[in-house]
């Protein structure tokens, strides 16, 4: 048993340093809070840890209780190792295991709040946040999918949501519109350009 286990502790190691590949589920959860508390914004991804909503919010009242005042950045709470940040009136949180790595979810707490900054246009509070919704739950997806870390590099993440920091903000023109509009113009390329071969082939 210990020899099938430790090359796997070994390889998890390395990949954990190298480049976070979408190979471990290393996240449980994440979620903002405001600076009552209460939840704007929460994904789980152990359907197992905190099954119902009652659950996860007691979960979530807990950690706020324990880090909103704490100087931390680190916290230890019902066999969990939660990472956090706060901006003006906003909460991060990222949720791994006891034995999770701390630096991997730092970087992703990192990312969270990085891209975010970019997409909300440094103005990282509640109020913005609220407008801007479905832009952020796109950006959690695109570093967190189903527990599995995807991406720790901000620009990155920006790029995979079609989103340009030269370009409207979100509350003019969501990121999903955005997406939407380049499909749509990806679309009538590919359809003109069918029209021309066909025209070509006619001649």
């Amino acid at each position: 048993m210990t020899a099938q286990t430790c090359p796997r502790q070994h390889q998890r190691t390395t990949m954990e340093i190298a480049s976070l590949e979408p190979s471990l589920y290393t996240v449980k959860a994440v979620f903002i809070l405001d600076n009552d508390g209460n939840r704007l914004l929460s994904k789980y991804y152990d359907t197992e840890l905190y099954p119902s909503m009652k659950e996860q919010k007691n979960f979530e009242k807990n950690v706020f209780n324990k880090t909103h005042k704490a100087d931390n950045e680190i916290a230890f709470l019902e066999g969990m190792t939660i990472v956090y940040k706060s901006s003006i009136d906003l909460f991060f949180y990222v949720v791994g295991s006891a034995q999770e790595n701390e630096l991997m979810l730092m970087a992703v707490l990192n990312c969270l709040f990085e891209s975010l900054s970019q997409v909300l246009r440094k103005n990282v509070e509640k109020r913005c946040l609220l407008d801007n919704l479905d832009g952020v739950f796109l950006v959690v997806d695109e570093i967190i999918d189903g527990g599995v870390i995807l991406e720790s590099d901000p620009q990155q993440v920006i790029q995979k949501v079609n989103y340009r920091a030269d370009e409207n903000p979100l509350s003019e023109q969501s990121v999903a519109q955005h997406i939407t509009g380049k499909l749509a113009m990806t679309s009538n390329i590919m359809q003109s350009a069918k029209e021309q071969i066909k025209w070509s082939i006619l001649k």
